[in-house]
């Protein structure tokens, strides 16, 4: 079986599957991801970390790309002990925040071999071409 990516557009979800997507500190989910996070998968407004009904918000608009690895690697500890979870990441920090896949793709590296975690093809992508 070949990898499994996360879907372009998700609008519903499993019992046991997370909406991951990129949040701001305050928690202000008006647009993007986070504007779906809330509409869906049940993203408290005014919560910008962590994992709140079917999502889970990693904050993205604080700062570089340095500031947002710490709430990556919370996230990645989570999903290895949530491992009967499957986890939905979005192209986080790539929308409003303004940061390209090759930038943000690479918080993601020890993720990419997890089974109960998916990736965006387009991070997916910039992993396997910087372990060549």
């Amino acid at each position: 079986m070949g990898r499994v990516y996360t879907p372009e557009n998700i609008t519903s979800l499993g019992e046991d599957e997370i909406f991951v997507f990129g949040s701001n500190l305050a928690g202000h989910h008006a647009g993007g991801a986070a504007r779906t996070a809330k509409r869906l998968f049940g993203a408290i407004e005014g919560q910008g970390v962590g994992l709140q009904g079917q999502s889970y918000a990693i904050p993205t608009m604080q700062g570089g790309v340095e500031t947002i690895k710490p709430y990556v690697d919370e996230f990645i500890r989570l999903a290895r002990e949530w491992d009967q979870t499957t986890f939905y990441v979005t192209r986080i920090g790539c929308g409003i925040a303004g940061f390209t896949d090759a930038e943000i793709a690479p918080l993601f590296a020890d993720a990419l071999n997890l089974y109960n975690v998916r990736l965006p093809e387009s991070f997916v992508r910039e992993l396997e071409k910087n372990s060549l």
